[in-house]
């Protein structure tokens, strides 16, 4: 299994705390922002934690921080926050010529 090392520099660093302190931001990029601010390596974070303690504390899976980690390192901070765009195309089950006939719901009152 390859680990991956999360350095982080003084900007990111900077970023993720503020994100990670503001509740403006949706649950899955602040749980995001805490892993790696818990998984910093880099000389500006004294004290980083195993993947054991962040797990118990942040009641997750140690799947779920490999995968952070990962996408940090092979895809940069912006995917590791937000994950990717999906690639996948989706056909349409409904063209304009059925939507056309089809009668719009009437409300029961």
């Amino acid at each position: 299994m390859i680990k991956y090392t999360v350095t982080l520099t003084g900007d990111e660093r900077r970023s993720l705390c503020e994100l990670a302190s503001k509740g403006k931001h949706n649950s899955q990029q602040i749980l995001n922002a805490l892993i790696l601010l818990n998984c910093d390596k880099s000389e500006l974070n004294v004290s980083h934690s195993t993947n054991e303690e962040i797990s118990r504390v942040l009641n997750i899976s140690m799947k779920k921080i490999d995968r952070v980690k990962k996408r940090f390192v092979e895809e940069g901070l912006e995917v590791a926050l937000n994950g990717k765009e999906s690639e996948r195309i989706y056909t349409k089950k409904v063209d304009g010529d059925l939507e056309a006939h089809l009668e719009p719901i009437r409300k029961v009152e």
